[in-house]
């Protein structure tokens, strides 16, 4: 059975601490919001476009819509990468993460109150060592608020959302994995939750061995509480992009 051990991991770290943090706000010049999200060693730029039009089946209804897309620069791992672009269709993997996103952003926003809006989330993964799309998620909230600050438009936001990974490594339970760490886990876990404890998305697999249901609540709450710990990071970033 696993645990939640209190030996160091390779990296430092105890089971139960994310990697460093960081949300550097404003990261480009002509997105409504926009920030570079490093979480150890991955980076994402996260960038939120508004248009003021709506998909063909949601016109005249007078409300709004998020989506995503997500996409990895060719070198953003340890060898290159062909650009999806250029193989002519995007990848079931990437399929999969852009609605992630896209539906982990809807949860926070009174989308009938945006109007017949449009925001787009678009994700870029520059450096992947693990949780991209935990990653793409976390920071593309504080992208979405930025956005939605520097129209007076921050009263649309119901709620927070953030994400994190969680997995059994050599039968230990760990908080926020890196790729070494999730290449090699037994079971894969990505928790996305909300700031009132409400769940997005529970995707756990079993790479090795199944896992119990006294593991999967063990993974639960230590994801949980490593996205308090996050929705603290995001409102640092917020409130530090409003006071400039």
């Amino acid at each position: 059975m696993s645990t939640i051990a209190p030996a160091r991991r390779p990296d430092g770290r105890a089971a139960n601490q994310l990697r460093p943090v960081k949300i550097v706000h404003d990261y480009l010049k002509f997105a409504e919001g926009s920030v570079l999200i490093r979480v150890g060693d991955t980076r994402v730029i996260c960038a939120a476009t508004i248009e003021d039009r709506v998909p063909g089946w949601m016109r005249g209804k007078g409300g709004g819509w998020i989506t995503a897309e997500y996409s990895m620069l060719p070198r953003a791992g340890t060898e290159r990468s062909q650009r999806e672009a250029s193989a002519g269709r995007i990848g079931g993997r990437t399929h999969e993460i852009q609605r992630l996103i896209g539906r982990s952003l809807r949860s926070c926003i009174d989308l009938p109150r945006l109007g017949e809006r449009t925001i787009t989330l678009d994700c870029d993964v520059v450096q992947a060592d693990g949780g991209t799309r935990t990653a793409s998620i976390t920071g593309a909230y504080v992208a979405l608020a930025r956005a939605l600050n520097k129209f007076g438009m921050s009263h649309l936001l119901v709620g927070k959302v953030a994400a994190v990974s969680v997995g059994i490594v050599g039968g230990q339970t760990l908080l926020d994995l890196n790729y070494a760490e999730d290449s090699t886990a037994e079971v894969d876990f990505n928790l996305v939750m909300t700031d009132d404890d409400g769940l997005i998305e529970v995707q756990g697999t079993a790479e090795q061995r199944s896992f119990s249901r006294d593991q999967m609540n063990q993974m639960l709450d230590l994801g949980s509480a490593g996205i308090r710990q996050l929705f603290e990071v995001q409102r640092v970033a917020i409130e530090a992009a409003a006071a400039e």
